[in-house]
């Protein structure tokens, strides 16, 4: 599969993206965010849903779709 965001982009967009809140109650870790990137331009790319994508691109749909919405709610 090729490179979805290759370092010098992801060098200019994470910059942009908002930081996670801390977990003060612990819970699962966060996925990291270029892994949500990468999974949600996969979707847009193949044109999929949420639920397929693969987990070999380190963010389930769930969690993709949601960060989506964040980084759109603070104008990402």
């Amino acid at each position: 599969m090729a490179l979805l965001v290759p370092d010098d982009l992801w060098s200019v967009l994470e910059p942009l993206l908002p930081r996670d809140r801390p977990k003060p109650n612990g819970g699962w870790p966060r996925a990291p965010e270029w892994a949500a990137l990468t999974s949600i331009l996969f979707v847009l790319r193949m044109g999929i849903q949420w639920h397929g994508v693969p987990t070999e691109l380190g963010c389930c749909g769930k969690t993709c779709w949601r960060k989506l919405g964040e980084w759109h709610a603070v104008g990402v």
